[in-house]
């Protein structure tokens, strides 16, 4: 194997090594196998381009080429030609996917679902980063510089992922740019010959082993990432460095530090259409009814006009006692449960599930606590996997009238969470009024809210609805009225806002179904969505919009205080109640299981990798075309010889001239297989000089150096005979010089000279020269065609 092809397959080594640091960010991690296959992809075709050669921007074209059609077959082949030639519809495609995909990394929690717009990221992210790395270290024979994308890569990786194996991802990216940087210097070592390296035993040549200046660079290299990966260990004020990828939160000590505005909403539309409903946590708890015991993940309170997420607020050390929540007057009648819960090996959240409002709680490991929130948030990598803690919490129980006549809430609390972007539509803010038209309080609003979206605006709950994004996306909702939890609970509460109503956006999980132990199963597809509004004097209180789910909160299904109706539709039944007695809806969808899914569908993107009846014939075809390419690409080499060597060894005319052809075409071929195993032709010499050196440099003896000969005396007397007279036997002689040359090269030799034959470099030759022919003879045309178009 040649210098500068090994350079390329540990560029492309490096790169996949340091891409496995995303691993753990996505689940699951199939995208990794198509980023192998776009990186050797890249990998051959700059082999095959740089052996022509093309000139290095030619070979970067051909390398992004090949690149934008794996890509297009892997993300959009939908809406390409034959599933792999993108046109105006994949490429408008793939700026839909990064526009999704940027979202959704915004959204979802880590491991975050492989959606296709993510799966585009992630791919294409690490097939530039591939291209970029090839183009430094192998085409502009700079390794050095290669290392940024490298960082690039290993960067963004370990500054999302958990701090738990970011040491083993640290060792396989810098493994990979060390082998890239000792691969360089073996290249341009054996570019000098013989390397000596001072005494003992003296040096090898660069090209025959390992040599003196590259063991030395082994030894610093494997010296400094020893260095990088030890020192850290013992210096603690070096927390958080390189080697320890942040956490949700940040901070350390007592006191200080903030949690970063990184939306956790889990992957609610893949965990209501899994068939996989594992289990994520179980509890007991020390209240019989259960119905309400919602656990809350966390709270999202910044609304910028196209989605919800938490804001940036500061964290602190857990207390012993949570303060009292906001705003709950000692008037509102409570109680304290205890919860113990178990967290799955598999439920690995950076925020820590439980009833809300929490009042206190018994947990290990690094934490820290929300006060706005009322959350617990996991410190530089602490996750919720197999977790087990207790939480003390309160069950509270409004009265309608306490709600109907709540005052209004303090104008900083009111100001900030009754925020509204100028980017919403004002569509939402005109159905909202006209939903909650004739309520007399925000109490009322919020009922008459509740109800238009379970029960009376003729909603439908579709898991398959994407989540939608931009400004526009709440709108769509309210036009469309499909969606599940995520669409109810954005609207409802960004309408609530617009009537004055403080707002936010709680994620978490259902109370699960009831086991016969007497214990609580929560599955993936309990993950739900659900507003919180707040009232002064009760506090943040529950309302459930979403049909099919959960349970309505009882103190929205009474009569308004002072014994009149409210003019709200009045609801004596849970909406999950009246939407699971439709004929339609079988065991899944009652009440009592409580399931994120009440029906049961396959998932949209289930959907569209299986399909109802397959594939169509041409994406098939296409496909199909694709492999054969792949596989057809590197061996164009090897076919070209075998080609050549049966049409020069083949039959010929018995004709003077045709003789005379078919004796250099032999020698052609015996010179040719020389090269192919190693040795170089030399045109300055003559046959028979050229024989002796073939015989020489190839070790021939006996037989086969008598045909060496023979061949070179028909080739002169081709060449210098006044009349050459037929040779015979010329075809048999080369085969014996030729399978002689094969047995005394080695495997490596026989095994490049069968597949990457460099011989293969005249078939590059003569189409150069043709097309020089043809462009000499179109200058020369040019110039007569006005004239002859005058006559």
């Amino acid at each position: 194997m040649s210098g500068r092809a090994r350079l390329a397959l540990c560029a492309a080594a490096a790169t996949l090594l340091a891409a496995c640091a995303l691993l753990p960010l996505v689940s699951p991690a199939t995208w990794f196998f198509q980023a192998v296959l776009v990186v050797l992809a890249q990998t051959g075709v700059g082999a095959l381009t740089r052996r022509v050669p093309l000139a290095r921007t030619l070979t970067l074209a051909c390398q992004a080429l090949v690149t934008l059609l794996l890509l297009t077959l892997f993300c959009a082949r939908e809406y390409a030609v034959a599933g792999i030639v993108p046109g105006p519809q994949a490429f408008r495609y793939f700026a839909e996917l990064l526009d999704s995909g940027s979202d959704q990394v915004a959204q979802y929690a880590i491991p975050a679902p492989l959606t296709p717009g993510i799966r585009l990221m992630l791919v294409g992210g690490v097939a530039l980063i591939g291209l970029a790395v090839d183009t430094l270290a192998v085409t502009f024979r700079s390794a050095a510089p290669a290392g940024l994308p490298l960082l690039a890569l290993y960067s963004v990786a370990a500054g999302l992922a958990d701090g738990g194996a970011a040491w083993l991802w640290f060792l396989l990216a810098s493994a990979g740019y060390l082998m890239l940087l000792l691969a360089e210097g073996r290249d341009r070592l054996s570019q000098w010959g013989r390397v000596f390296g001072g005494s003992g035993g003296g040096a090898r040549a660069a090209g025959g082993g390992t040599v003196a200046p590259v063991r030395t660079g082994r030894r610093i290299g494997l010296l400094a990432l020893g260095v990088a990966l030890v020192v850290p260990l013992g210096l603690p004020a070096l927390d958080g460095g390189l080697l320890d990828a942040a956490g949700a939160g940040s901070g350390t000590g007592t006191g200080g530090g903030t949690i970063s505005a990184v939306n956790p909403l889990v992957s609610l539309r893949d965990s209501l259409n899994t068939e996989d409903d594992r289990q994520v946590m179980s509890y007991r708890t020390t209240t019989e009814d259960t119905q309400d015991m919602y656990l809350r993940i966390v709270a999202l309170d910044d609304f910028d006009g196209t989605t919800w997420r938490p804001a940036q607020r500061h964290i602190e050390d857990v207390p012993g006692t949570f303060p009292n929540p906001v705003g709950l007057s000692p008037d509102v009648r409570r109680g304290e449960i205890r919860t113990r819960i178990a967290a799955a090996d598999s439920y690995a959240q950076d925020w820590l599930p439980m009833p809300y409002p929490a009042s206190g709680v018994d947990v290990s490991g690094k934490w820290r606590f929300e006060p706005v929130g009322r959350t617990l948030v996991g410190d530089h990598g602490q996750t919720t996997r197999g977790a087990q803690y207790t939480v003390r919490s309160l069950i509270v129980q409004p009265t309608a009238r306490q709600l109907a006549t709540a005052p209004e809430p303090p104008a900083e609390l009111a100001r900030e969470f009754t925020k509204v972007p100028g980017a919403l539509p004002e569509v939402v803010a005109e159905k909202a009024r006209e939903v909650t038209r004739g309520a007399d309080n925000h109490y009322q609003q919020a009922v008459k809210l509740q109800d238009w979206f379970a029960l009376d605006g003729g909603f439908t709950y579709d898991t398959q609805v994407e989540v939608g994004t931009g400004s526009g996306a709440i709108a769509r909702f309210l036009r469309d009225k499909r969606g599940f939890c995520v669409h109810f609970s954005f609207a409802m509460a960004s309408m609530a806002r617009t009537l004055g109503i403080p707002a936010r956006v709680a994620v978490g999980f259902t109370p699960g179904t009831a086991q016969a132990d007497g214990s609580m199963s929560v599955g993936l597809r309990d993950a739900h969505a659900w507003p919180e509004l707040y009232f002064e004097g009760v506090g943040w209180t529950r309302f459930e919009p979403t049909p099919n789910r959960g349970t309505t909160p009882e103190y929205t299904q009474t009569r308004t205080p002072a014994g009149e109706e409210s003019e709200a539709p009045e609801v004596t039944e849970s909406a999950s109640a009246s939407a699971s007695a439709e004929p339609s809806a079988d065991e899944s969808c009652s009440v009592e299981q409580k399931r994120l899914q009440a029906c049961p569908t396959e998932s949209a993107l289930a959907g569209t990798a299986a399909g109802e009846g397959g594939p169509p014939w041409w994406q098939i075809l296409g496909l199909a075309a694709l492999v054969l390419l792949v596989l057809l690409v590197p061996l164009l080499p090897m076919l070209w010889r075998l080609r050549r060597r049966a049409v020069r060894l083949g039959g010929h005319g018995r004709g003077e001239h045709e003789s005379a052809r078919h004796v250099l075409a032999v020698w052609q071929e015996v010179t040719d297989s020389a090269w192919d195993l190693g040795i170089a032709p030399d045109d300055s010499l003559t046959p028979r000089r050229a024989a002796e050196r073939i015989v020489r440099l190839g070790g021939l003896g006996g037989g086969a150096a008598e045909a060496t000969h023979r061949l070179a005396s028909a080739v002169e007397a081709v060449l210098y005979a006044p009349r050459p007279r037929p040779a015979s036997g010329v075809a048999r002689d080369a085969r014996l010089v030729v399978g002689a040359l094969r047995a005394q090269a080695g495997g490596s030799a026989r095994l490049r000279a069968a597949v990457a034959p460099p011989s293969a470099r005249r078939l590059t030759w003569a189409v150069s020269q043709r097309w020089a022919a043809l462009r000499a003879a179109l200058r020369a045309r040019m110039p007569s065609m006005p004239r002859r178009a005058q006559g």
